[in-house]
């Protein structure tokens, strides 16, 4: 039995976007829900996969089977294709599961030549659309299947109105669309040797071919990477007859969001053109008008479209992206989607969708990506520095935020200015797919033209980045990398400011600061805290991050870092000094120094965390990194210390490890100096004690000890640590109740958990070793190749990112599962950056952990995502 490679429109539904793309699943969907949608087909993902497994062949099974379907296609249009008295044109487009807006490529009035451009001539009576058409399509095959730069065609196009001096497009005549006709089969002759092919199923077969190469294009596989998009999954065809937006004033094509995909506002929002083709919208090439100046022009078409819109929403119960063309006063339905919005938007949507009786409040929960709440978490620009910055320009407030930086031109130049640690903003006269990884890198992007919905709206709508777009005023030259706004130039290196929420540019950096989450935010925050299961604590090392934590949502300290707080300039020194004391008691004295300053540390961290449990890790990194590295520092550490600066070198080489993080670090110091571990228990004890005395919290704190793997350094620093503390309890004549525990990040602590749960009262993972010694990457190091394994499929995640639930995720749960058949009650959580991952965080659920512990910023993210598990998504 063959395989079906071809799917009709009316043949497929919503429910298909594994195998039709999503962009195929809703055109059947709406073909069958009676929109009115111009019929073609699907050429499936599964062919994609066909293609590639064929050595980039299209098979003759799958050809035949689009040969078939391009008949009913004929028959249902009464047209045919390459007929030159009728011909049927149309569209290739590229729709995969997982929208990926301008990451692939596009081909219209596919079936157009020498003879059909006549015939369209004729039919239309319009010869001026029909060159129009032809010269769109020979450069768009151009650039997508015979890969001939873009700018070669624009420079034919841009010589003819500058020779006859017009300002845009729709000014060309048929004769000179004639002309550039010619020109551009020149182009095509000169760069491949070749005359344009003018028989429409070839262009056909080579346009499907083309598609599904483009899946592999470079700012496809970027696409992917940044969103966490499978590379297997391949890509559909959408084959669909052409309706025209460009055949005079009764004509047009417009993009549209059922709700505003900045705001999340309940009101269409949009742009159209007149006389146009779907491109001219997105490519910033005219600037569009609103959607609702439709309702003056066409008021009859804009009613027709308001109605279709708010039907489409109430079907897929969720924001959608639009497109509509409108030929000859006939409005066309091209294409619908979920639309792109800012996390802001979504929170808003998803918030009064509920309260629409539209969707539920697990819907609302379900549909919302916990990562773009990163989006809300940064600063905006600090109001008093704002009042006094100097305006620029004004252009389109295309995405939301604030965002300052240097100004660079290239997407290589930004990524160049990043990786040596600027902060950058990207401007273009108009961004094209090319540019995703410059943009992504980018804090902010500034273009001179396009629209809401150009690509460079779009697109940095769905990051989560501040874009100022269409600001028409800035005279961009890329060329010699300057832009000019009122008499003043502006070169790469020089500060400018946007507010994404306004359109606005200025002069310089501006100050920020940290946004109030409320509203919207804290409607679904307290909603997603109703569901999940988890607790969310914080990594915290510092009152100020306690505090932020806290205002986010923390319910604790999962990993407070105690060497974090000897980095300190005034402290460093005593520290050094405890390090390189040849005998205990200079280490005791040492360390008598360090030892307030803990505590004080201590007791403004419980009293930020007003009573939430707090876990302090004794001391873990290898001694050599609190010492200096650079010779004027080593030279002044020795004249301090009172000794030679060759003793101080010889001293210094003598900590150096070949392999520090398997070296004398976490419990192995404080087995070799207990003194340290003693210091630091009784700073934590004191500070608790101390702080529920002033404050009046119930403070109990957990005491970490890091790195076991051999049951016996537990039992050995268990004792250590528990005589500390009764003797402070003694000391203080105080009853409270602290926990020792371990922390878990050796693979053999997981294999042997049941026998440490005998000492330690609770178990935190730290995934991030684990990971690390289960793999055998260092995780300082990994980033070397870990693209290159993700690339060629060796990987399909960055483990360190997402916990790798085969290996390092399986170690965690029979860590879990040994350590409770010791004890049933025994508290775990996990302390490592996956605490903070929607897909690791997950996995947690599942295998019962108690919380997950991250960084003050990603608190929101892991409340979320602990509510989406507990829901089961």
């Amino acid at each position: 039995m063959s395989n079906k490679w071809v799917y009709l429109f009316k043949e497929g539904n919503a429910g298909m976007k594994a195998l039709l793309g999503g962009k195929g699943a809703n055109l059947a969907e709406m073909s069958n829900i009676g929109l009115p949608v111009p019929q073609g087909f699907t050429v499936t993902t599964e062919a994609c996969t066909e293609y590639y497994n064929q050595n980039m062949k299209l098979s003759d099974e799958i050809r035949t089977q689009i040969d078939e379907s391009l008949k009913i296609i004929e028959s249902q249009t009464e047209k045919q294709f390459g007929n030159k008295e009728n011909p049927l044109l149309v569209s290739v487009r590229s729709g995969a599961k997982f929208s990926m807006p301008g990451m692939m490529d596009t081909i219209l009035n596919l079936g157009l030549n020498d003879e059909t451009v006549a015939g369209i001539a004729k039919i239309t009576n319009n010869e001026r659309f029909a060159f129009d058409s032809y010269r769109r399509f020979i450069q768009m095959f151009g650039d997508v299947v015979q890969e001939i730069s873009k700018e070669k065609f624009d420079r034919v196009l841009d010589d003819a109105k500058e020779a006859n001096a017009y300002q845009d497009d729709t000014q060309l005549t048929a004769e000179d669309l004639k002309k550039i006709v010619v020109a551009y089969k020149k182009i095509i002759k000169d760069e491949t040797g070749k005359d344009f092919p003018m028989d429409p199923k070839e262009q056909l077969l080579m346009a499907i071919e083309a598609v599904f190469r483009s899946w592999n294009n470079n700012r496809a596989i970027s696409y992917r990477n940044m969103n966490d998009i499978p590379h297997d999954i391949g890509t559909a065809v959408n084959v669909q007859s052409m309706v025209y937006g460009n055949m005079g004033d009764d004509s047009g094509t417009g993009v549209a969001f059922t709700r505003n995909p900045a705001t999340g506002e309940n009101k269409l929002y949009g742009e159209f053109l007149i006389n146009a083709q779907g491109e001219d919208v997105v490519a910033g090439i005219r600037t569009p008008k609103d959607i609702n100046d439709l309702k003056d022009i066409m008021p009859d078409i804009y009613q027709q479209f308001h109605d279709t819109a708010n039907l489409l929403e109430n079907h897929y119960k969720d924001m959608q992206d639009i497109e509509f063309t409108i030929e000859k006063g006939k409005l066309y339905m091209l294409q619908t989607r979920t639309g792109k919005r800012t996390a802001a938007a979504a929170l808003c949507a998803a918030t009064e969708m509920v309260e629409e009786g539209l969707i539920t409040k697990e819907e609302a929960i379900l549909r919302l990506d916990p990562v773009s709440l990163d989006q809300l978490l940064h600063p905006t620009f600090e109001t008093a520095a704002l009042a006094a910055a100097e305006l620029l320009a004004t252009g389109l407030p295309a995405s939301p935020g604030a965002a300052t930086g240097k100004v660079y031109f290239t997407a290589e130049s930004v990524c160049t200015a990043v990786a040596n640690g600027e902060e950058t903003i990207l401007v273009r006269k108009e961004t094209s797919p090319e540019d995703i990884e410059g943009m992504y890198a980018a804090n902010g992007i500034l273009t001179a033209r396009g629209g809401m919905t150009s690509h460079a709206a779009v697109v940095a709508r769905g990051m989560g980045k501040c874009c100022v777009a269409g600001c028409e005023s800035i005279k961009v030259d890329e060329a010699s990398r300057q832009f000019i706004v009122g008499g003043m130039v502006f070169k790469e290196g020089d500060y400018i400011s946007l507010n994404g929420s306004t359109g606005k540019v200025y002069k310089g950096s501006i100050k920020t600061m940290t946004p109030e989450l409320s509203g919207h935010f804290g409607e679904i925050m307290a909603w997603a805290d109703e569901y999940r299961t988890l607790n969310v604590r914080t990594n915290a090392d510092t009152p100020r991050d306690a505090e932020v934590a806290v205002r986010f949502g923390a319910e604790g300290i999962g990993l407070c870092r105690t060497e974090h707080m000897f980095f300190d300039e005034v402290r460093i020194p005593i520290v050094r000094r405890m390090i390189l004391a040849s005998t205990k008691a200079q280490r005791e004295e040492a360390l008598a120094k360090i030892l307030p300053m803990q505590k004080k540390d201590f007791i403004g961290i419980y009293k930020a965390m007003e009573g939430r449990p707090v876990t302090v890790r004794l001391l873990d990194p290898p001694l050599h990194e609190f010492l200096p590295t650079e010779e004027k520092d080593i030279a002044a550490l020795a004249t301090d210390i009172g000794i030679t600066n060759d003793d101080m070198i010889a001293v210094i080489s003598g900590l150096k490890e070949f392999n520090p993080m398997l070296g004398h670090r976490g419990c192995r110091l404080a087995i070799t100096y207990p003194e340290i571990a003693e210091m630091q228990t009784r700073a934590i004890m004191e500070a608790a004690i101390e702080a529920k005395e002033a404050y009046g919290f119930d403070v109990v704190p957990e005491i970490m000890i890091p790195l076991i793997g051999i049951k016996e350094e537990l039992t050995y620093l268990d004792e250590v640590v528990r005589k500390i503390a009764e003797q402070v309890k003694a000391e203080k004549k105080s009853d409270i109740k602290y926990l020792v525990g371990t922390m878990m990040e050796i693979p053999r602590a997981t294999l042997i958990a049941d026998q440490i749960a005998e000492t330690a009262e609770f178990f935190s993972f730290g995934t991030n070793d684990l990971t690390q010694m289960t793999y055998g990457f260092s995780r300082d190091d990994a980033g070397k190749f870990i693209t290159d394994y993700k690339e060629k499929g060796i990987l399909k995640n960055d483990p360190f990112e997402s916990i790798d639930i085969e290996g390092v995720g399986k170690l965690v749960e029979t860590g879990v599962t040994l350590g409770r058949q010791t004890k049933p009650d025994l508290k775990v959580g996990v302390c490592g950056e996956h605490g903070g991952d929607p897909k690791s965080i997950y996995f947690f659920h599942k295998v019962g952990l108690d919380y997950v512990s991250c960084s003050p910023f990603r608190v929101p993210i892991a409340r979320l995502a602990a509510a989406q598990a507990a829901l089961g998504k």
